[in-house]
């Protein structure tokens, strides 16, 4: 019986190649969403509704606010979309934008002293691979449920990294911060990720 082998040099590469496929497309509805074509606004609203409002919803907590984040972002993206320069990829900059009218409807909402973009050290380079330290977790919900754990700067520079797969310059840009920044924090997420699996692991193994 003949068997076909799938590398994952292979895999990755699709993957890159319908990620670069999907840049384009999204490129080419910002270009008419420029001329005032609202249903171009509207297939690029379908595009990016899903990941758009998983991060709105990491960053706000609830349904409601990240449902308004998602309306004003779409809203900037009307306005915008001739500014865009084509620099980036379109989803960085567009969860820029989201991360933007997100910081925005919470400094309404928390006292004016808190501040919600405090400066980090720089972290070490070696010790930052969230990759690594959820690879190992045997549970799809552990990860989740750790993930929740995390202090909302860590958890931020999490999804952006771990579930919308964005390298460090990417999230970077979208949260507006030095990418020694988004190390530290990543190295910081991670050490609590490792004790948090850990422990629900010891939890698990007890229950056996």
């Amino acid at each position: 019986m003949n068997t076909t082998t799938v590398s994952a040099a292979g895999i990755t590469t699709e993957a890159g190649a319908a990620e670069r496929d999907a840049d384009e497309e999204s490129r080419q509805l910002l270009a008419r969403i420029a001329t005032g074509d609202q249903r171009a606004l509207e297939q690029f609203y379908r595009a990016h509704h899903g990941a758009v409002y998983q991060f709105a919803l990491r960053l706000v907590k609830n349904t409601a606010d990240a449902a308004e984040v998602v309306n004003e972002a779409m809203l900037e993206v009307w306005r915008a979309a001739a500014k865009f320069r084509g620099e980036s990829r379109v989803r960085t900059w567009l969860l820029g934008i989201v991360n933007y009218r997100a910081i925005d409807l919470m400094r309404k909402r928390k006292p004016q002293n808190e501040d919600l973009t405090r400066a980090e050290d720089i972290a070490d380079e070696g010790s930052c691979d969230i990759h690594e330290a959820l690879a190992g977790a045997e549970s799809a919900q552990h990860v989740r449920t750790c993930v929740e754990r995390l202090p909302d700067r860590q958890r931020q520079v999490v999804h952006l990294t771990f579930f919308e797969q964005l390298a460090y310059p990417e999230v970077a840009q979208v949260l507006a911060l030095p990418t020694g920044t988004v190390k530290t924090r990543i190295m910081h997420a991670k050490q609590r990720l490792l004790h948090c699996l850990a422990g629900l692991l010891g939890k698990a193994e007890d229950l056996r």
